[in-house]
């Protein structure tokens, strides 16, 4: 094999492995690259739903919200569903954390993953539990790959910067002295 011949096949191997790592980082580029805590939240795409009293005067589009829309707060990014019995374990204590916290800052976000067509089954859900914090609807589940959900319920907690600092797997006692006290200084922190 001449010197020619030898490089070729060197640069056909060396093509080959590059073209394999670049296809291996598209097709499981969540599990190569997973999102880390400190990492800048990724956008989503989500419908709000109206719930409650129709005449508070809450003006709901349909315009899908993203992360974007949440500059500059302290956001609790919960991804649910309403078949989901964790979900429902937690949501009073998300209720009672939006209540406590609210009016300091804190946007209570809910992300149900329902399939599409279940806008009453999830307006339902919210006015069973009395929510009043924003419930989202996001009918493809394009979230749980962008935030790399590994079931429901999950959430994150955003800084004011947007960047992730928690991610709680499964439900959670949001109420607890930890959590508020956890959350009081993220809303304490300066916004950028």
């Amino acid at each position: 094999m001449t010197a020619r011949t030898q490089w070729a096949v060197i640069g056909g191997v060396v093509a080959v492995l590059g073209l394999g790592l670049w296809f291996a980082s598209v097709r499981l580029g969540d599990e190569l690259f997973p999102l880390a805590i400190g990492a800048t939240a990724p956008d989503f795409a989500a419908v709000e739903l109206p719930v409650g009293d129709p005449s508070s005067g809450r003006v709901v589009g349909t315009t899908p919200k993203g992360i974007a829309d949440y500059k500059g707060s302290v956001v609790l990014l919960n991804v649910w569903a309403t078949w989901c019995e964790p979900c429902r374990v937690e949501m009073p204590s998300m209720q009672r954390l939006e209540e406590r916290l609210g009016a300091k800052g804190l946007r209570v976000v809910a992300v149900s993953i329902d399939d599409p067509g279940m806008e009453a089954k999830i307006r339902a859900f919210a006015e069973e539990y009395k929510l009043t914090f924003e419930i989202l609807h996001d009918a493809p589940g394009a979230i749980r790959q962008q935030y790399q959900t590994t079931g429901v319920p999950e959430t994150f907690l955003i800084d004011k910067q947007g960047r992730i600092r928690r991610r709680i797997i499964g439900a959670e006692d949001w109420s607890s002295a930890a959590n508020i006290a956890f959350l009081e200084r993220l809303l304490a922190e300066p916004a950028g």
